[in-house]
């Protein structure tokens, strides 16, 4: 029977078989991620046009829980070392998912421009895949600080386009979208860093002629 070994390597994140045992999958940081990635559909209920004022706030408030989840569950893992592989491969899955699903869904409302959100997402994607070829030679592609700053940057845009203040609309608005573009120049910015980095690393391996190692990995 074929093992696994469970460990992870940077943002490569190791599957492994004795990750996925009960006591993994219900640690208190993984149930954080599993009520952020909860509140996704209802936050896609919340804002299917036209949505109202009250809506508007309920999907701010769902988007802030989340986002505060999103900090404490890193915290808690680190803290009391319950870091998982589960936990590794869900986290940003569940980022990627939430910040997602609400540009989508802002399109059709006004909030945002629908090519914009596909610079974001595509982004997003990019960057993944670029993550994956990497793993599948060995090749370790860690989150830049550009990088975590366009995500805060892109949370903060979000929390400005939810909230719903009759008096306060229009600077609101102006404030999201100005974080959102902020947080579009740091992406592509970042992900020139992602592309140079892979691009070094893999002429640093040819050149010392090393082999991509015989393991199983993920990439996010």
């Amino acid at each position: 029977m074929a093992e696994f070994p469970s460990h992870s390597e940077g943002s490569t994140i190791i599957m492994t078989r004795s990750g996925f045992t009960r006591q993994n999958l219900i640690n208190l940081p993984n149930i954080l991620t599993y009520l952020r990635m909860a509140t996704i559909p209802v936050i896609v209920v919340l804002l299917i046009p036209p949505a109202s004022g009250d809506s508007f706030n309920a999907a701010f408030g769902l988007f802030v829980f989340a986002s505060i989840t999103d900090y404490l569950d890193g915290i808690l893992a680190r803290r009391h070392n319950l870091v998982t592989s589960i936990g590794k491969l869900l986290d940003p899955l569940a980022d990627k998912l939430l910040t997602s699903a609400v540009l989508i869904m802002l399109i059709p409302l006004g909030k945002v421009q629908a090519w914009l959100v596909f610079l974001i997402i595509g982004r997003e994607i990019t960057i993944t895949g670029l993550r994956s070829i990497a793993a599948s030679h060995g090749l370790v592609l860690d989150a830049s600080r550009m990088g975590k700053n366009k995500m805060i940057s892109q949370t903060v845009a979000i929390i400005f386009l939810l909230l719903f203040i009759p008096d306060m609309q229009r600077t609101l608005d102006i404030l999201g979208t100005l974080f959102l573009w902020v947080s579009v120049v740091l992406g592509f910015w970042s992900a020139q860093d992602y592309f140079v980095h892979f691009i070094r690393e893999a002429k640093r391996q040819e050149q010392h002629g090393e082999a991509p190692p015989l393991k199983q990995n993920l990439p996010f």
